[in-house]
């Protein structure tokens, strides 16, 4: 039963949600242009039951790993109302309206996150240890606009901003220094000088793309330092405090937005650090996105799977996005090369071909990274570590 509630519930949950709002992308744009729909079904033949409604089949599927719309003459344009048949950028609406979906769809999710009261970590945010030679222990320090000779940040230094951002806790330092690898981060910290009276000191340190093991980005770890009233957990003194936070709705949707447009931000700068020399982006497969399902559920609780389900479903529409064969995107380019043909299309059945091999080299991919998911499962490990 444990396994039930805490793994294979909200993992076919989350499934069936962010699989419904990509294929919902495509349905109501093709039905917007007039694009016969021959079917809407939820998972992958075999067909378990299907029902007609006006001129559409709407079926359940055997397999529960994916949902996908059928349209009349995807590459066939002899039908007025196929798909082929349409200009070039109605095509396109209607193959990029899935991962536009998934691109919407986070707002939404992060916003009920803001909305549900939540724990979250009790600040402010203290520099526990600076690496030696990091950018942070070589950071230039500046006292009222004026440039000093000492130089770096400091054990017991309070981050209060980054980069004019308010800081309130540890999760914020990381997002700011984080969003703003490859450049030069200005922190405004408090430090205590040989009196004992707080100093308001500014610290300009680069935050890097391959940083050493151990390191993050500016060679610095950081703790939330334990003051006034908070929920406590753990031995005394207590290592982790919360305090319990919501919004209004306004201010949940503009920040629901924001961390939307973040999260694409992080997602860009693990690219970019990958190929830097930084550590690559964990891949996981549906056994794997279910074991961290389960994890984010049974360590964190309900609210930050919606966090964990924005993410997943950002990563959807970046996939989907991509010019690879088989994708929404690779559809895409090929009417983009349409496009550049001034309406010269690529034969059918070599586009066909292209997908076929597409669609080996995906499924290929997917076995592969489900041995490593079993495997990783049988050992015991999990996906964050």
């Amino acid at each position: 039963m444990d396994i039930l509630i805490h793994y294979i519930l909200p993992f076919f949950g989350m499934l069936v949600a962010l699989i419904v709002i990509h294929e919902m992308g495509h349905y109501f744009t093709a039905k917007m242009f007039g694009i016969k729909v021959l079917e809407a079904g939820l998972g992958y033949p075999p067909r378990i039951k299907g029902w007609e409604w006006r001129g559409t089949i709407y079926s359940i599927n055997l397999l529960p790993l994916g949902g996908f719309v059928r349209l009349l003459g995807e590459e066939d344009p002899s039908d007025p109302q196929s798909l082929a048949a349409q200009a070039a950028w109605k095509r396109i609406i209607v193959l990029a309206s899935g991962a536009a979906m998934n691109f919407a769809l986070p707002v939404v999710l992060f916003t009920m996150v803001f909305l549900i009261p939540r724990d979250v970590p009790k600040g402010p945010a203290v520099i526990d240890v600076v690496e030696q030679n990091s950018p942070a222990a070589q950071a230039e320090l500046f006292k009222d606009g004026n440039l000093l000779t000492e130089r770096g940040l400091k054990s017991g230094d309070v981050i209060l901003q980054i980069n004019g951002h308010d800081v309130e806790n540890t999760q914020d330092a990381g997002r700011y220094i984080r969003l703003n690898q490859g450049k030069t981060l200005e922190f405004e910290v408090q430090r205590s000088d040989s009196s004992g009276a707080s100093v308001l000191l500014t610290a300009k340190a680069q935050s890097r793309w391959d940083p050493p093991d151990g390191q993050g980005p500016t060679g610095i770890q950081i703790r939330n330092r334990i003051t006034g009233s908070a929920i406590c957990q753990g031995s005394s003194p207590p290592d982790q405090c919360y305090e319990k936070e919501h919004f209004g709705l306004i201010t949940s949707v503009k920040k629901g937005w924001t961390a939307t447009w973040e999260s694409l931000v992080l997602a860009r700068n693990q690219v970019i650090a990958m190929f830097k020399g930084g550590g690559g982006p964990s891949v996981a497969g549906p056994v794997g996105i279910a074991q961290a399902t389960g994890e984010v559920v049974k360590e964190d609780g309900w609210v930050t799977l919606l966090q964990f389900a924005a993410l997943l479903s950002l990563n959807l529409g970046i996939i989907n996005i991509l010019p690879l064969p088989m994708l929404d995107g690779g559809r895409i380019f090929f009417v983009l090369i349409e496009i550049v043909r001034r309406g010269k299309r690529i034969a059918p059945e070599k586009e066909a071909i292209v997908h076929l091999v597409g669609l080996a080299l995906i499924i290929t991919m997917a076995v592969a990274v489900t041995y490593v998911d079993v495997a990783r499962l049988i050992s015991g490990k999990s996906l964050f570590s």
